[in-house]
C-alpha cells in the first residue's frame, strides 16, 4: 500500500501488516466484555497478553552461535524459539510485538469510549461508537449482507456503458478502485502542488505475476482465487454453476489487466510514473475510458492536467470496454464491491475472505480475536481521532527531545559521510549537502488534527460507518487536487509502529507508535538507542538518496542534480546491491528480487553505516558512552541493538507472499546483507575474511 503521496518509502511494508489482517476489518485489555463480545474471541492464543517489548535483551541471544557466521541467529535465536507465530498472525517479530502492544493499550481507550454515554467529547463519540458498531457481532451476522445491497442493486440496475462508467465512477467515490486507482498525488515537476493522477490496478490478487506465471505454485493459487471467487458468489445468493462461470469471468478480466500492468520493478524507476497530460489528451490515448465523463460523476474537481501511470495500461486495457460485454463488468463490480466489504459483513463473509487472503496467501492459522479486528479498523477509518486519546496516554515531550537530538545527530553524520565519498565529485556533493539540509523532521504526531466531524457514525452500522469513513477520505484526497501541497499532513496514524520518507515532501516521519522499545528506550544508553531507532533514522534519511529519493531535489521535484560521472558510479555501487541480495533464499525455490528491495536494502546500508558515526561522535563527547556494558563494547550494543529490531519468525506462505512483493527484505537479510558489508562489524566481533559474515565482495553506496 502506497500512502496517497508519491509513493513514500516505509520503514517495514505496510503490505505486510495488511496481508496478516486481511480476513479481518481493516487499518492493558482488562474491561469487561459483553457476552457476546466474549463470544467474539477467535482463541485463548489471541487473548494472550503481550508485555512492552524490551531492548538489548540478553535473553534473546543463541549464544551457542558463532556472530561471525551468522549474526542474526546470535542476536535472536533464542527469541525466534521462545516466539513461535501466534495462530492469529502470518508472522511474528518486535514490529508485531510492539503493534500488539500499542493495540492493547488503544483497546482500553476504545472500550472505555465505546460506552454510551452523553457526555463523551466528539472525538471520544466517534471512536467510541465506531468501535462499538464493530463490536456487535450479533448485529452484523443478522444483517447478513444486506447493508451491501444498495450497492449491488445499483450494479445489478447498470444497462448500457454510460451507465457503467457512472456506477465505476461512484464507486471509486466510495473506496472500491475498480479498473484502476485515482487520486491527488504531488506534482513530480513542482512538488509545491498537487495535481490528479490515475493509476493502474484493479486487480484481486496481490500481484500481476499471479496471473501470468506458469510455475506450479502460481497456477495452484489461480485455481484457490477461483474457488473463492466462486464461494463467494454462493453467499450472494447464485447457483453454483452460476457463480463458478461468473468466478472465471472475474479471472478473465484481472488476467488481462494485469497482463497490461507494469511489472513492479519498472514501477519503482520515477521516470515510467512521470506522464502527465491533458485530460483531452487521455480521451484520445483511452477513448472507451470516457474520462471526462468518469472524473465529473465521481464528483472530483475539475481540472485539465492528469499524470498518467503508465499510459501504457491504459491504451492496453482501453479496447476491453467494448470487447468486455456490460453483464461482464458488471459482474466484475459487484465481485471487487463484494470483496472490499466482506470483512464488514456476516460471519460466512468474514470467514471465506480469510480461507483465502489470510490461510491460503498468508498461512495465518486463525483469524484474530474481534476486539484487535475493530482495534485497527478504528485506527485505519479514524486514525488522528483515536491517536489523539493514545498519544495523550503514551508520549511525553521528553522523549521527542530526545529524538530530535538523535535526528540531528544522524544528520550531521551524513553529512559528514557525503563530504569524505572517494567516488562522489564536488558538484554532485555541493547538492547532496542541499538536499540534506533541506529534508524536514515530522516526529510522533501531526500539529494540527484532521477534522472528522463531518464524519457520520452511528452505533450498529458497521458497514455504513465504514462507507461513509472511506468517502470522506476520498473526498479529502480529490479535494487536494489542484491546490498546495500540505506539508504538514501524515501519511501514517500516530500509534503506527513504522516509519517513512517521502520524496515529494523531501521529510522523514517517525509515529509515536514507533518511538518505544525495542527502537527507543530512554532508560539504555546511546550504544543500544543508535543502533535501533538510530539505524532507523538513517535508513529513512538515506531513502532521499537511494535509486529512487536520489532522482528527486530538495524541493521533491524529480530533477537529475547528478553529474553523468556520479551517476554511473552510484548505480553500479547500487548494481552491487541488488546482486548480492538476490542472491538471498526467502524460502524454498524463491529468492528475494534484489531489484525491487533495491532502496530499501540501500538504506538498511547507509543507515547502519552512518548510525554508528553518529554514535562514535556521542562516545567521543561522553566518556559514559564509550563504557564496555553487560560485557559488551559500544560497538558491540550497538550491533546487537540493530539485529534485534529484525528477530522475527514468518510462514512459509507469507514469506512466498512477500518475496514477490514487498519492497523490504525479511528481517534474516535486513541484518545479514549489511553486516556482512560493514567492516566496522568484522572488527567489532573479530571477524576474519573467509568467515560468513564477512563479503568477500562488500557493496557500499552510502
Amino acid at each position: 500500500m502506497f500512502l496517497k503521496k508519491l509513493f513514500p518509502v516505509i520503514l517495514l511494508s505496510l503490505a505486510t501488516a495488511l496481508a496478516q489482517n486481511s480476513g479481518a476489518p481493516p487499518k492493558k485489555a482488562n474491561a469487561k466484555k459483553p457476552a457476546a463480545q466474549e463470544a467474539s474471541q477467535a482463541s485463548t492464543t489471541s487473548e494472550k497478553k503481550v508485555a512492552r517489548p524490551k531492548s538489548f535483551d540478553l535473553s534473546a541471544m543463541d549464544k551457542t552461535v558463532e556472530p561471525c557466521d551468522d549474526f542474526y541467529e546470535y542476536a535472536c535465536g533464542t527469541w525466534r524459539k521462545n516466539n513461535p507465530i501466534p495462530a492469529d498472525q502470518a508472522r511474528w517479530g518486535r514490529f508485531n510485538e510492539l503493534a500488539e502492544y500499542n493495540r492493547q493499550i488503544l483497546h482500553q481507550i476504545l472500550e472505555k469510549a465505546s460506552a454510551d454515554d452523553p457526555k463523551r467529547s466528539p472525538v471520544m463519540q466517534k471512536i467510541g461508537d465506531m468501535y462499538q458498531s464493530c463490536m456487535d457481532e450479533s448485529a452484523v451476522n443478522q444483517k447478513g449482507f444486506d447493508p451491501l445491497k444498495p450497492e449491488l442493486d445499483r450494479i445489478a440496475a447498470i444497462s448500457n456503458k454510460d451507465q457503467l462508467i457512472d456506477t465505476m465512477a461512484y464507486l471509486h467515490s466510495q473506496g472500491v478502485n475498480v479498473l484502476f486507482g485515482f487520486g491527488a498525488q504531488p506534482d513530480l515537476h513542482d512538488a509545491s502542488m498537487e495535481i490528479a493522477g490515475i493509476f493502474q490496478g484493479g486487480l484481486g490478487l496481490p500481484d500481476r505475476d499471479y496471473y501470468l506465471a506458469q510455475d506450479p505454485k502460481s497456477q495452484e493459487t489461480r485455481q484457490k482465487y477461483l474457488e473463492h471467487l466462486a464461494n463467494t458468489f454462493v453467499l450472494l445468493g447464485d447457483e453454483h454453476e452460476t457463480a463458478k462461470k461468473e468466478a472465471q469471468t472475474v479471472m478473465d478480466i484481472e488476467t488481462k489487466l494485469a497482463d497490461a500492468a507494469f511489472e513492479r520493478v519498472k514501477m519503482r524507476d520515477p521516470k515510467n510514473r512521470d506522464h502527465k497530460m491533458k485530460v483531452s489528451d487521455l480521451e484520445s490515448l483511452a477513448p472507451n475510458f470516457a474520462f471526462q465523463k468518469f472524473f465529473v460523476a465521481s464528483g472530483a474537481p475539475s481540472f485539465s492536467e492528469v499524470n498518467v501511470v503508465p499510459p501504457d495500461f491504459f491504451q492496453k486495457v482501453n479496447p476491453l470496454l467494448d470487447s468486455v460485454s456490460v453483464d461482464d463488468w458488471k459482474t466484475y463490480l459487484r465481485w471487487h464491491t463484494t470483496r472490499n466489504a466482506a470483512p464488514l459483513l456476516s460471519d460466512a463473509f468474514v470467514k471465506e475472505n480469510f480461507s483465502f487472503y489470510g490461510q491460503y496467501l498468508n498461512g495465518q492459522k486463525e483469524l484474530q480475536a474481534r476486539w484487535k479486528r475493530c482495534t485497527q479498523l478504528t485506527d485505519r477509518m479514524l486514525g488522528e481521532a483515536l491517536g489523539q486519546p493514545y498519544v495523550d496516554e503514551t508520549f511525553g515531550k521528553q522523549g521527542k527531545a530526545r529524538m530530535l537530538q538523535m535526528v540531528n545527530a544522524l544528520e550531521g553524520a551524513l553529512g559528514d559521510d557525503i563530504q569524505t565519498l572517494d567516488w562522489m565529485t564536488p558538484d554532485t556533493k555541493k547538492q547532496s549537502e542541499v538536499k540534506l539540509k533541506a529534508i524536514t523532521n515530522k516526529i510522533g504526531y501531526p500539529d494540527k488534527w484532521r477534522d472528522y466531524s463531518t464524519v457520520k457514525v452511528v452505533r450498529g452500522d458497521l458497514l455504513g460507518n465504514a462507507e461513509r469513513a472511506d468517502a470522506f477520505e476520498v473526498r479529502r484526497n480529490w479535494n487536494k487536487i489542484g491546490k498546495p501541497l500540505d506539508k504538514k499532513e501524515w501519511g501514517m496514524t500516530p500509534p503506527t509502529v513504522n516509519a517513512y520518507y517521502s520524496p515529494s515532501e523531501n521529510d522523514i516521519n517517525f509515529p509515536a507508535g514507533i518511538l518505544q522499545p525495542p527502537f527507543f528506550d530512554q532508560s539504555e544508553d546511546d550504544a543500544v538507542n543508535f543502533g535501533g531507532i538510530g539505524v532507523v533514522i538513517g535508513h529513512e534519511l538515506t531513502h532521499g538518496f537511494d535509486d529512487q529519493g536520489s532522482k528527486f531535489d530538495a524541493e521533491g521535484n524529480l530533477k537529475n542534480w547528478w553529474t553523468d560521472t556520479d551517476r554511473t558510479e552510484f548505480e553500479k555501487r547500487t548494481g552491487c546491491v541488488a546482486d548480492e541480495y538476490s542472491k538471498f533464499v526467502a524460502v524454498d525455490d524463491v529468492h528475494l528480487n534484489g531489484r525491487l528491495t533495491l532502496g530499501e536494502n540501500t538504506a538498511d546500508n547507509g543507515g547502519i553505516h552512518i548510525a554508528l558515526m553518529a554514535l562514535r561522535k556521542q562516545m567521543a563527547k561522553d566518556k559514559k558512552a564509550a563504557r564496555t556494558v553487560k560485557g559488551f563494547t559500544p560497538e558491540q550494543r550497538f550491533f546487537l541493538g540493530f539485529a534485534q529490531i529484525w528477530c522475527e519468525n514468518r510462514t512459509p506462505e507469507s514469506s512466498r507472499l512477500l518475496a514477490k512483493t514487498d519492497p523490504h527484505s525479511p528481517g534474516q537479510y535486513r541484518v545479514q546483507g549489511p553486516l556482512q558489508n560493514s567492516a566496522d562489524f568484522a572488527k567489532a566481533f573479530h571477524c576474519k575474511p573467509g568467515q560468513k559474515m564477512v563479503s568477500e565482495n562488500a557493496c557500499h553506496v552510502w
